[in-house]
């Protein structure tokens, strides 16, 4: 537990860095003066400042009079994290060299240089864990199938035939393997059937995935019993039966995949994938909070009963940062590095897909809001900008401190 918290610390504080200095490089390339940038927030524990071409360390007594002396580099006493303090940060600031004073093109790279600093970070670890091994986390995970090797496991092995199903008319018994071998479709139903498509099996869901794309289909089944490759033309039950092969699979240890040549596409894609695949959820959780809270209104205890149950999945489907620290990561150090990387490559998509939401005191939200007074043709004041960003900010501190009871709550559960 100690260690899990220890290293949840670390990576969410790293992610969150690179986060900031996704907004630092953006920045400065869109000719925006970075008054400091800080790793941890305030107490100030340390601080440097380049002065006549070198980095020096700046005196305690001379924090406050350096603020105008060009960029800080500080280090800070509370490891949550960091910020990136720039000039003139509202919209309507109008100094020379603030962020009010960029381009509207300058203002959308700085704003969006940390979602796009935290994608890269993805692709960065998805590509060292497609080189090296990458953990099996979701169905139909990106792979390129002539460049890949699944170690860590043993063979798919069936642990129970189904009576009267597709695999017991064939004589497939309990213990015999199908992992490693072929499936293939078959058009003619005799001993040297057309092949159209062949998969390697390598994980039980190469199986559960084919069976569902050609449910209802002649099949030729390649597996192992007593030490015997057998081979078995089947026809799969249809889509929507209770079952189209028949067939309960184990496999022991966890696989890894593994590519060479291809390890930078496979971390790319698997980034898109995964991003793809976190804003469906993000999506599904609104749609279950919004509908959980409408359905409390209906006078139909069926309908409010309904919408407790949405909002009870709403509430499961969501941690904060004492989840994250206090249970996720605790429970993912117990597997191992390889895990971990993968569990901090998911954070970090988490990251960047949380910061472009239309929420005006994040990335995405702020952006939007120039944008809306941009194509009304109205000045955004600092102090509508306050204001907004503001109050959003404190429903944002709400909903973190729902959530956050939400995750202490699960620790009692």
């Amino acid at each position: 537990m100690v260690f899990g918290v220890i290293i949840g610390l670390l990576v969410l504080m790293l992610l969150v860095i690179v986060h900031e200095l996704g907004h630092f490089l953006a920045a400065r390339k869109s000719g925006i003066e970075v008054e400091e940038f800080a790793i941890g927030f305030a107490p100030r524990a340390i601080a440097w400042q380049k002065k006549n071409g070198k980095w020096r360390k700046i005196p305690k007594k001379d924090w406050e009079k350096s603020k105008k002396k060009g960029l800080i580099i500080s280090l800070n006493w509370l490891p949550i994290g960091g910020f990136c303090r720039m000039k003139g940060e509202s919209d309507a600031s109008t100094e020379a060299g603030s962020f009010g004073k960029a381009s509207l093109w300058g203002k959308t790279k700085t704003l969006f240089g940390g979602v796009v600093a935290n994608l890269i970070a993805a692709m960065i670890i998805l590509t060292v864990l497609a080189w090296t091994g990458m953990p099996h986390f979701v169905e139909g995970q990106f792979s390129v199938a002539g460049d890949v090797a699944v170690g860590g496991i043993g063979p798919v092995v069936v642990t129970e035939v189904i009576e009267g199903s597709p695999a017991e008319a064939v004589g497939l018994r309990k213990g015999d393997e199908i992992a490693g071998l072929k499936i293939a479709k078959c058009v003619v139903e005799d001993c040297y059937p057309e092949v159209k498509e062949e998969v390697e099996v390598m994980v039980r869901e190469d199986v559960t995935s084919f069976n569902a794309k050609y449910s209802g289909e002649l099949v030729e089944l390649r597996y192992k019993s007593e030490g015997e490759e057998l081979v078995a033309l089947v026809r799969l039950n249809e889509a929507g039966s209770e079952y189209l092969l028949g067939v309960k699979m184990s496999q022991d240890g966890a696989p890894l995949r593994r590519s060479t040549w291809s390890a930078p596409i496979v971390g790319v894609a698997t980034t898109v994938q995964l991003t793809g695949e976190t804003l469906r959820g993000v999506g599904q959780l609104l749609w279950n909070l919004v509908s959980g809270l409408v359905m409390q209104v209906s006078f139909d205890s069926e309908v409010r009963e309904a919408g407790t149950a949405n909002l009870g999945q709403a509430g499961d489907s969501v941690s904060g940062p004492v989840g994250i620290i206090g249970y996720i990561f605790p429970a993912f150090a117990s597997t191992g590095w390889t895990n971990l990387a993968f569990l901090a490559a998911i954070i970090s998509i988490s990251l960047a897909c949380m910061n472009i939401l239309p929420i005006p005191a994040l990335d995405g939200g702020r952006w939007l809001l120039i944008m809306i007074f941009r194509l009304r043709k109205k000045k955004l004041t600092a102090e509508i900008e306050e204001k907004i960003v503001g109050r959003a900010f404190m429903i944002l501190i709400g909903l973190i401190v729902i959530i956050t009871v939400l995750d202490i709550t699960r620790f009692f559960r």
